[in-house]
């Protein structure tokens, strides 16, 4: 079978551009990985009542630490307490989003996977 000068050459053209896309799809995947670790690393603080309560969380909002001023623990009003350790979580949820949403927009559809969850 024999071809054109434009048989191949129209081939061998598209080859070219599906390997350029497979080496940006792997350096995309790459940037992606690099900021999931950025994300789990990076440190949210979120408060409540003047920083009475304080809780630590990454961006992917996977919370490890709350500090509690004694003030603020009254045993005959625990529903105060709950809802300052609530409003604490939502205002690093809050934070977490926009870190997240930073970070990972710049991925498009595929940065949104896992994120965002308030």
């Amino acid at each position: 079978m024999a071809y054109g000068r434009g048989g191949m050459g129209g081939m061998g053209g598209g080859m070219g551009n599906m390997q350029n896309l497979m080496k940006q799809a792997q350096k995309m995947q790459e940037e992606m990985q690099e900021t999931e670790k950025l994300l789990d690393e990076w440190e949210i603080v979120g408060t409540a009542g003047g920083e009475a309560v304080v809780v630590y969380m990454n961006a992917k909002k996977i919370i490890d630490g709350i500090e509690i001023d004694k003030e603020v623990v009254d045993p005959e009003d625990s529903e105060m307490l709950e809802d300052l350790i609530l409003a604490a979580i939502l205002d690093g949820y809050k934070k977490a989003d926009a870190v997240y949403q930073e970070k990972m927009s710049k991925f498009g559809a595929m940065g949104g996977l896992g994120g965002g969850l308030l």
